[in-house]
């Protein structure tokens, strides 16, 4: 049964009451209990913030079984709340490249993978990003064979993240981007932005024109988590 405390929307929807609505009638029914057992275990983190909000979740969760993915990359890992949803999502042959230099928030959440009997379609990798997306290209064999990535991690390398990606992702498959809206400060002027997301905002602007402009996708931008940006590589 789910605690009786205020639902502290995480992102964009500021109504507590609507935010408990969408969480209570769509998304705790349907949340595996491996998920429930590791947001139990992230709430109690002093940076639990960073975790995967359930709603997101539950979007990625349908895109992995639209499109059939067999084959992801994770940018950014955290406790791993993405990361078990995607290992419980796709095939049991699948594969996980996951990728973050923190193994001690990882290794948090890994009980729950080992209990849910589906550490072996994880390879993590102890890393920064941009040196294991490189490593992973000098291997030809990776360029266009991934189905689907999730990117959650520094705002300031998106761009540099989304250009690798491109190149290891298959035509037709699907990229997401999360933290995209940042807290909704893209729509505000700079003056009214607490300083601490000053950073944050001005990389997720940067980003989202890129992305506007980039020919090769097609992007869809919606409001869940603290924004989601969805991308298709049309070529």
């Amino acid at each position: 049964m789910e605690s009786e405390k205020p639902t502290e929307p995480k992102g964009l929807l500021q109504t507590h009451e609507l935010y408990k609505y969408i969480l209570e009638t769509n998304v705790y029914p349907r949340e595996p209990e491996p998920l429930k057992e590791l947001r139990a275990l992230t709430a109690s983190q002093p940076r639990a913030i960073m975790g995967t909000a359930p709603d997101a979740g539950q979007m990625i969760g349908l895109l992995l079984k639209i499109i059939g993915a067999k084959k992801t990359i994770e940018v950014g890992v955290f406790t791993g709340y993405s990361l078990l949803l995607t290992a419980l999502t796709i095939p049991d042959d699948g594969k996980i490249v996951a990728i973050d230099p923190d193994r001690e928030a990882y290794e948090i959440g890994l009980p729950v993978m080992k209990k849910a009997k589906v550490e072996h379609k994880i390879d993590f990798i102890e890393s920064k990003a941009l040196p294991a997306l490189d490593k992973m290209l000098e291997k030809p064999d990776n360029e266009g064979s991934f189905d689907f990535a999730f990117v959650d991690a520094d705002k300031i390398n998106y761009i540099n993240y989304h250009e690798r990606i491109m190149k290891l992702l298959k035509v037709n498959g699907i990229m997401v981007y999360d933290n995209t809206l940042w807290l909704g400060s893209v729509a505000r002027p700079e003056s009214s932005v607490p300083n601490f997301l000053r950073e944050g905002r001005v990389s997720a602007i940067q980003f989202n024109q890129s992305l506007a402009a980039d020919p090769r996708i097609e992007i869809s931008t919606v409001p869940l988590g603290d924004g989601l940006t969805i991308c298709r590589r049309l070529y």
